[in-house]
C-alpha cells in the first residue's frame, strides 16, 4: 500500500515536472500569436559556431538583415507577419545551404533549425487562422532582406544569413 501511494505521487510530480516549460523557454506574442521557443538553446548553439560562420563569410561590406530599417521600426501589427516570413525563409533557404565539413558545426546548424521548424509551424498556424496579418510595411521590408540575399550566391547568402542569426535573435528580444 506504502509503494503504490509513493509510486503515484512519484507519478504525479513527474507528470507535473514534464508540463512545466524547460529552461531558457519563452513565450512571444507577435500581435495575436503566443509562441514558446527556447532562445537560451537557440543563442548557445549559435554562439558555439558563431565565429567559425562569420570566418566564412566572404564578404564584409553587405548585410541581409542590416539593411537600413529593415528590422527596425516595425509596426507591433506587422511583427506576427514579417517574423513568419523570417522563420519560413530561415527553414526553407538558409538552413538548407548551411553546410561545412565540420560535423560539430553542422550538429549545431541542424539543432538551431529543428528549434526553428518548431517555431515556424506555430506561426504558420496563426497565419493560417488569419490572425497573422501581413501589412505593406512588413512585405516590403522582407522583399528587401530576399532582395539581399538573393542578390548573393546561394551559399554565401545562407553563410552571411546565419552569421547573421544574433541580429534577429536581438530584435526578436526585444520586441518581446
Amino acid at each position: 500500500m506504502k509503494g503504490s501511494l509513493l509510486f503515484l505521487c512519484l507519478f504525479s510530480m513527474s507528470c507535473w515536472l514534464n508540463l512545466l516549460p524547460t529552461a531558457g523557454t519563452r513565450i512571444f506574442h507577435f500581435g495575436p500569436c503566443r509562441v514558446s521557443m527556447s532562445m537560451t538553446e537557440i543563442r548557445s548553439g549559435f554562439t558555439a559556431i558563431k565565429s567559425n560562420i562569420q570566418a566564412r563569410d566572404p564578404i564584409r561590406t553587405l548585410s541581409i538583415l542590416s539593411y537600413p530599417d529593415s528590422l527596425h521600426k516595425v509596426k507591433s501589427s506587422d511583427r506576427c507577419c514579417i517574423t513568419h516570413h523570417l522563420f519560413n525563409f530561415y527553414v526553407d533557404k538558409v538552413f538548407k545551404h548551411c553546410k561545412t565539413e565540420d560535423s560539430y558545426v553542422n550538429r549545431k546548424i541542424s539543432s538551431i533549425a529543428n528549434s526553428f521548424l518548431s517555431v515556424k509551424r506555430n506561426l504558420g498556424q496563426c497565419h493560417e487562422q488569419n490572425k497573422c496579418m501581413c501589412g505593406q510595411e512588413s512585405t516590403d521590408k522582407f522583399k528587401q532582406i530576399l532582395a539581399n540575399y538573393e542578390g548573393l550566391n546561394v551559399t554565401s547568402a545562407a553563410i552571411k544569413s546565419l552569421g547573421e542569426l544574433d541580429i534577429l535573435l536581438d530584435w526578436l528580444e526585444k520586441s518581446r
